[in-house]
């Protein structure tokens, strides 16, 4: 069965559809090709017949195979940069901050694990392009938890940075492990675990305005 089956086709025709949509279902054929062939040996033909559309119609959208892979390492690397971003603004409590940014990861590690894949073990990731985009990922995210440690600590940028990038690399090498291992254990429990480890050593730093005797963050 294709992608053609969702109603690409009718009586031998392609459907038209919205630039977006169809953009969405070439990248969701692309993604499925991908995954099980690798860039290398997929083909553009396939990814066409697995979308259901002629060849035509995917070089309107996509001029070559490696623009099409490196649009779909964008979708997904936007995706987890803006989950780790929303763990941060969507609350005032850091503890819940930290719970928050360690289940994007091991949420990205679990529903979108195919896309973990494309990004981190390409068989393309020697590629200048393909890197540039895995590098992305790890810098936006400790860009989004730099702000609110700034903001929340009063430490300098670059102090902010280090703690940043300690809480991505705890958080998302202990859900690439986790998923690597076959996810032995819960998930819940596993993002309970690694975040207790995280706030446990983030907490011992107080909150802008806080005299060194006053309340830290405490685990509650």
């Amino acid at each position: 069965m294709t992608a053609a089956s969702g109603g690409a086709q009718t009586a031998g025709r392609p459907t038209r559809l919205p630039r977006s949509a169809r953009r969405k279902q070439l990248l969701a054929a692309a993604q499925e090709i991908f995954v099980a062939q690798g860039y290398h040996a997929a083909a553009m033909d396939e990814i066409a017949e697995r979308a259901g559309v002629s060849k035509p119609v995917l070089y309107q959208h996509f001029p070559g195979k490696l623009e099409l892979y490196l649009a779909l390492l964008d979708t997904h690397c936007d995706a987890i940069i803006a989950k780790v971003r929303g763990a941060m603004l969507a609350t005032p409590d850091n503890k819940e901050r930290v719970k928050g940014a360690v289940r994007a990861y091991f949420d990205f590690m679990d529903h979108e694990s195919e896309a973990f894949r494309l990004v981190f073990e390409s068989d393309l990731r020697n590629d200048p392009q393909v890197r540039e985009r895995a590098e992305r990922v790890e810098q936006g995210c400790i860009a989004a938890i730099t702000d609110t440690v700034v903001k929340d600590t009063g430490l300098t940028e670059a102090k902010a940075q280090l703690l940043a990038a300690g809480l991505v690399g705890v958080s998302g090498q202990a859900a690439q492990y986790w998923l690597a291992t076959g996810r032995q254990v819960d998930k819940e429990e596993a993002e309970a675990l690694v975040a207790a480890l995280v706030w446990r050593g983030i907490a011992s730093f107080p909150l802008q305005g806080e005299s060194s005797a006053g309340t830290t963050a405490e685990i509650g």
